[in-house]
């Protein structure tokens, strides 16, 4: 029986001379890449120490397609499938529904459009919809992804500073909008990186190895949850009744500006890997998260007014919650920092 894809089986290795082995290639794959005698194969020595054998002149990708069909699936369920099919990889979609169910079902797809990069509706009929990605996964840098996300996320923080120094509520009326971009972007990376665990044309291009491109969507995650936080200040101050400026001098508004200091030390540190750097800002980050308890702490023992109280402690821990993912983001750089000086050797 030949050997087909997913499946594996043992090659002996031949000796054909005083430094030359060979072992043969699985005949049904040579067919399947339309291979003939004395072409050129690329092969590559792994990180993992894994060799990987390519045609020299593949360029081809396989197309991914998914179906859906509104009779089969959950009620008001669409859009969840539709952005499985959107993380997953999938280049084209095609949904199936009643023509009375054209409505709800653009309503969903319109809805998928604004939360995703690159897709677009190639056909829209009575009984069926079409979309179809614009976008090659390996287009957009996966570090341009993240650079977005954080400008985002500091941009509204630093506009939440501003206005308790006294610029109108409206300055951060857009906080939705932002924080939909930055899901978004994670979106689009996570989609990237599971098409890189399977295409190492898309690894080549992004110049990333498996593992860097899964440590990518733990740092964008990070990042993510910042955003969160981030927005729920904002939310936070657009509810309240009144702001002014002498509560700039709130304990936790004074970590803000140490949270967006250590966070920009590290995002320099994606590429530089400082060690020192690095756990500085992780320190940092611990000790305002201390300070930020113990505010806490005496909010509670004072017994101030409930509204001034619950808007004390909400914001203390949004910020807290701040400076928690940022030494997430810390931790995982350390991670990938040693990960690329482990020395492999054979025992």
């Amino acid at each position: 029986m030949g050997l087909g894809p997913g499946e594996n089986e043992v090659r002996k290795l031949q000796s054909t001379g005083g430094s030359t082995f060979t072992v043969s290639l699985p005949k049904p794959w040579v067919t399947a890449q339309g291979l003939q005698a004395r072409d050129s194969l690329r092969v590559d020595w792994r990180p993992s120490g894994a060799l990987r054998v390519t045609p020299l002149d593949s360029n081809e990708k396989t197309l991914q397609q998914t179906f859906f069909s509104t009779k089969n699936l959950p009620e008001k369920s669409l859009h969840d499938h539709l952005m499985g099919a959107y993380i997953a990889g999938s280049d084209e979609i095609y949904i199936d529904h009643q023509p009375d169910e054209t409505k709800a079902v653009s309503g969903q797809v319109r809805r998928f459009l604004r939360s995703t990069r690159g897709f677009e509706i190639m056909d829209e009929g009575p009984n069926r919809t079409q979309l179809k990605c614009l976008m090659n996964a390996g287009d957009m840098p996966l570090h341009a992804s993240l650079n977005r996300m954080y400008l985002q996320v500091t941009s509204l923080t630093r506009d939440i500073l501003s206005v308790f120094e006294g610029e109108a509520r409206n300055y951060i009326e857009d906080a939705e909008e932002r924080e939909s971009e930055v899901d978004a972007l994670l979106y689009l990376i996570d989609r990237q990186v599971r098409i890189l665990l399977d295409s190492y044309l898309v690894a080549t291009k992004l110049n990333l190895t498996r593992t860097q491109a899964l440590e990518y969507a733990n740092l964008a995650r990070s990042l993510e949850r910042m955003m969160d936080h981030s927005f729920s200040i904002a939310t936070l101050i657009l509810e309240h009744p009144k702001i002014t400026k002498n509560m700039i001098e709130m304990t936790p508004l004074e970590q803000l500006p140490l949270w967006q200091a250590s966070l920009k030390e590290l995002m320099i540190n994606i590429r530089t890997r400082d060690s020192n750097r690095i756990e500085k800002a992780r320190q940092d980050l611990k000790h305002a998260q201390q300070r930020l308890l113990e505010h806490e702490k005496n909010v509670l023992e004072n017994h101030r007014s409930n509204l001034w109280m619950a808007f004390d402690l909400r914001l203390s821990e949004s910020v807290r919650r701040l400076c928690a993912y940022a030494r997430d983001f810390g931790e995982i750089l350390l991670n990938m920092k040693v990960f690329s000086e482990l020395h492999r050797s054979v025992r």
